[in-house]
């Protein structure tokens, strides 16, 4: 085996090492200290838009109305559970699950005031919630 192909392939496997250690870091994180067990947290983004407080919570595969919102303080908790796919445990083997399954949890601290949930969507497997300022 030639310097080259070593070296390519090398490079390959570390690449390979360095994605699943970003992916698990990303969504398998203990969600808070009360967790008994895993979770992972989605990714989120949380941007004003027309004096609305706008959350986009990236949720595929989970039911928007099993989705469950809890406001603590001023902290938004939203939790839910992702299923594996009846498909992948019925095939006969599984080469690749990125997408992450299970119980979730993501607590998004939200700005200072007091905020009124005024919408709540889903589409192409994200979760929308729109919030008006209160104060």
């Amino acid at each position: 085996m030639s310097i080259t192909r070593h070296t390519i392939m090398w490079d390959a496997a570390v690449d390979t090492l360095e994605r699943a250690a970003r992916l698990h870091r990303q969504f398998f994180r203990l969600a808070g200290q009360h967790a008994k067990a895993p979770m992972w947290e989605p990714p989120i983004e949380v941007f004003e838009h027309d004096g609305l407080l706008v959350i986009v919570v990236a949720l595929p595969g989970v039911a928007p109305d099993l989705v469950e919102l809890k406001l603590e303080g001023n902290t938004l908790v939203v939790a839910a559970e992702r299923a594996l796919p009846r498909r992948a445990l019925a095939g006969d083997a599984v080469h690749c699950l990125e997408i992450p399954y299970g119980r979730f949890e993501r607590r998004i601290q939200l700005p200072a005031g007091r905020y009124r949930l005024v919408r709540r969507e889903s589409e192409n497997g994200c979760l929308s919630l729109d919030f008006e300022k209160l104060d």
